[in-house]
């Protein structure tokens, strides 16, 4: 698989650079290592703050939302700003982001606003100024913050997007049409599973009727693409794609075979069974029966197993 290109908070098991110099076992961050490029950074050690350091927050400032530093009273809302333009800017293609939740620097959505600098109430949350950033620069990229990622369906769509996006972007640096081919004819069952008129009107894209110029057709591609898998795919869409994948063995499996598999779908439609009992059965029969078009979808194996964990938070996915 194409290794993909993550930005990650430092802190996040990389290096002690909190505030307060100590740094935050990351579960998922360790067990990316071996399979992904990580670009760390901790955007207030980068602006000169050291660590330890005091702590900085989020003021409401009339209809304004500062960063300052209360025990020494900087504003460091320009400094803060400016470094993460200038970072953002110098990036390589990435294909997404892990970054600190709650952060007044990091946090994507979820960082508290305090109604003063010091010894004032929380009013509001929102995102850091760096992670704010981030999100208005790259809105079709996978932005996530470990807290979320603690949960199973959140993580394992995260995990499908940036192993995704790193395949399309080594389709993107090769130029070359056949390559596009290839990729999309791999992720179709994907597609199908994620989002279905995308996976039409990439496939017109594909096709280029027009005889447009290869470098136009990938470019409208990947904004496609990527448009395509930016929201969890629904578990009617995923019955969906099962159901064809089943269509391929359903002349040469018996008949107790073909209802224990719809009564796994069933299962798996009221959410008493995880996608991962049903890929398996079929991934079986591929073999049984070698269908070599079903073993190319990477539907069926869109991230390395070994990041496959049962364990979430349980928390409701928003």
């Amino acid at each position: 698989m194409t290794r993909p290109r993550i930005v990650v908070s430092k802190c996040l098991g990389l290096e002690h650079c909190r505030y307060d110099g100590s740094i935050i076992p990351e579960p998922i961050v360790t067990a990316l290592q071996k399979y992904v490029e990580f670009i760390p950074v901790c955007p207030e050690m980068e602006i000169g703050l050291g660590t330890p350091r005091p702590p900085v927050r989020l003021v409401r400032i009339g209809e304004k939302i500062r960063l300052v530093q209360p025990d020494t009273g900087r504003d460091l809302t320009e400094t803060m700003q400016n470094f993460a333009s200038a970072f953002l800017g110098a990036l390589p293609p990435v294909d997404g982001f892990i970054l600190k939740n709650r952060s007044p620097s990091c946090g994507i959505k979820d960082a508290k606003i305090y109604a003063g600098p010091e010894k004032a109430p929380a009013v509001g949350m929102g995102p850091g100024v760096f992670g704010g950033a981030v999100c208005t620069r790259f809105p079709d990229l996978p932005i996530e913050d470990e807290g979320r990622l603690t949960n199973r369906a959140l993580r394992e769509h995260f995990f499908t997007r940036v192993f995704a996006l790193a395949r399309l972007r080594e389709v993107l640096d090769s130029g070359d049409m056949s390559a596009l081919v290839a990729f999309h004819t791999q992720y179709k069952f994907l597609l199908m599973a994620y989002n279905q008129s995308r996976l039409r009107e990439l496939g017109r894209i594909v096709a280029n009727p027009q005889r447009r110029p290869t470098k136009e057709v990938l470019a409208q591609y990947a904004a496609g693409f990527r448009a395509a898998l930016a929201r969890p795919p629904r578990r009617p869409a995923v019955v969906n794609a099962l159901m064809h994948a089943l269509g391929y063995f359903s002349e040469k499996l018996t008949s107790a075979e073909k209802g224990y598999f719809l009564d796994l779908l069933n299962a798996y439609r009221e959410g008493r069974q995880p996608l991962s009992t049903l890929v398996g059965v079929l991934r079986a029969w591929m073999l049984r029966f070698e269908e070599p078009y079903l073993a190319e979808q990477i539907f069926f194996s869109p991230f390395p197993e070994a990041l496959i964990s049962l364990k979430d938070s349980g928390r409701e996915e928003v």
